[in-house]
């Protein structure tokens, strides 16, 4: 039996896959690596379709140093500069986000954690989304400590967000300033509030498949069940702002072996999705199920009523996972 089949039964049958098992997939012709990715896919996880939207709740003058990010006050960049916005500024881009079919809300900030009073504000306007909307309310507010991810699960929130970003082996190339022990320290910190967490990373920073496929493992190894997968879109003035595009070719193998190693998790295509020509639709033919619709944080995204468009041309059905 060639080994793709093998390594496709074990995991549809509940197993997992190694290192090694998951370096043979770089080999595996693409169109049958893709197509097995999906088989994966609809065992483990059935039709089922996450939706999520965002809000870039308070932006720019990061302290923080990741290359690949337009609001480190580190670069000079031609992203947005406010503080954060009120409650009922955020709960009118819940509403709207709701109106356009979203099923999740994530309150995203910059800056590395939030002032008690930035804090507390977010915890109105959790609580402003439960009590007026049917969304999911989410958080991606940095590196935040139990005490502070339990006043936000009291608010109301479900999920926290904290991307690894890249393996621990390959994190000191795009960020200095905190390293990667201290986000899986943010994330068991969530767990420890009683919040899921979402976390996931970015290709296309100068990362070999070798390092995705160890971040894959290390998402494994934390119990992560939403996967955010971002596509670097290089912003002007940082340093990676040079970097070529991932191929088109190279993302659809990505996904796929994420799937082989993550069969049960959203993975959930994020930030960069609009450079792709087909805006995603052949990633979530082939192993995605789960997408961050409308805008991103500094970057054009995908509008939600094309979004659910394509999503019900390929059969699935919008819900929430977890």
């Amino acid at each position: 039996m060639p080994v793709l089949e093998e390594l496709k039964n074990a995991v549809m049958s509940g197993g997992e896959i190694s290192a090694e098992e998951a370096a043979l997939l770089c080999l595996a012709p693409l169109g049958d690596l893709c197509a097995a990715a999906a088989e994966i896919r609809e065992r483990r996880c059935g039709g089922g379709f996450d939706l999520c939207a965002i809000v870039n709740a308070k932006s720019g003058r990061c302290s923080e140093d990741c290359k690949f990010c337009a609001q480190s006050a580190h670069y000079r960049t031609d992203a947005c500069e406010y503080r954060l916005l009120s409650p009922e500024a955020i709960v009118a881009e819940a509403r709207a986000a709701e109106a356009g079919g979203a099923l999740r809300f994530s309150i995203v900030t910059s800056g590395g954690a939030l002032s008690d009073e930035e804090l507390d504000s977010v915890c109105r306007s959790i609580a402003m989304i439960r009590r007026e909307t049917g969304l999911s309310p989410c958080v991606s507010l940095g590196l935040l400590s139990a005490e502070q991810f339990a006043a936000l699960k009291e608010a109301g929130a479900e999920r926290a967000h904290n991307n690894l970003e890249s393996s621990e082996k390959f994190f000191p190339n795009i960020c200095t300033t905190h390293g990667w022990r201290e986000k899986a320290a943010a994330i068991a910190a969530a767990r420890e509030a009683g919040l899921s967490v979402c976390s996931g990373g970015i290709i296309g920073l100068g990362e070999r498949m070798e390092d995705r496929i160890e971040m894959a493992l290390e998402l494994r190894e934390l119990g992560i069940s939403s996967v955010p997968l971002n596509i670097l879109n290089p912003i002007a003035g940082t340093p990676f702002e040079k970097n070529r595009p991932l191929p088109h070719e190279e993302i659809l193998r990505t996904v796929a072996i994420y799937r082989f190693i993550l069969p049960e998790a959203s993975i959930r295509l994020a930030g960069g999705r609009g450079l792709l020509a087909d805006k995603g639709y052949s990633c979530f033919k082939y192993g995605a199920n789960a997408a961050i619709t409308g805008d991103m944080l500094t970057t054009a995204g995908i509008s939600p009523r094309r979004d659910r468009e394509m999503i019900a041309s390929l059969g699935f059905e919008v819900r929430r996972d977890g």
